[in-house]
């Protein structure tokens, strides 16, 4: 379709990445046990649109300009960082921010905030862009008549099945957001949230230029 080839093999590609813990998962993990399915939703369609800025910034020539280019790649790699280092600084004021006992809970954050930190989080992260420049190329036909059309027709693909992969993750993970932690373990979870976000903003900064 759309001069594409080996769409299983693709399928499983994709699964297989979406299954690696990363910035998306932790992200998403994160806000589900804070928000429950629905702040679990709204991160994932936030990443999503993230994703779709991706798409079609690899489609269209952006991505290849990171690639080619070291200072480009670095400015969006150090903004990405940055970001995630101002989330992880966030969950440590959560941490260290007196709490009633009656209180002591995971406070959810507002769905667009979410959905906002989602979208930043994942279009701030330069390896998303040449992930898609690396692997879709690799499905499309050395002789397909519109490689433009066959590059979106994967990249919606790859969207599509990361969303319900990340659906089914928020599904799965919800139901631990039933139980009352203490709150020694709230703050523990900011801070392994802290912690979380600080290590892959450490992970981003310091990644190489290829994908």
């Amino acid at each position: 379709m759309f001069g594409t080839h080996d769409l299983p093999l693709f399928a499983l590609t994709v699964f297989v990445l979406n299954a690696t813990p990363g910035v998306d998962m932790a992200f998403t993990l994160l806000a589900t046990l804070r928000g429950g399915v629905r702040g679990g939703l709204a991160a994932t369609l936030g990443v999503c649109a993230g994703c779709v800025v991706h798409v079609l910034a690899a489609a269209f020539g952006m991505a290849a300009l990171m690639a080619a280019s070291a200072t480009a790649f670095a400015l969006v790699k150090w903004a990405g960082a940055a970001y995630l280092l101002w989330l992880a600084a966030g969950m440590l004021r959560a941490a260290w921010r007196p709490q009633p006992v009656a209180q002591a809970t995971l406070a959810p954050p507002g769905t667009w905030r979410l959905l906002r930190q989602g979208f930043v989080t994942n279009v701030l992260n330069p390896k998303v862009a040449l992930f898609f420049l690396a692997l879709l190329p690799q499905f499309i036909d050395v002789a397909a008549a519109n490689k433009t059309a066959a590059f979106l027709f994967l990249g919606a693909w790859a969207v599509l099945q990361g969303a319900l992969f990340l659906v089914a993750f928020v599904l799965l993970v919800a139901p631990l957001r039933r139980c009352s932690p203490r709150p020694g373990v709230v703050r523990a979870l900011h801070l392994a949230g802290a912690g979380l976000f600080a290590l892959l903003a450490a992970r981003l900064a310091f990644a190489a230029q290829r994908p």
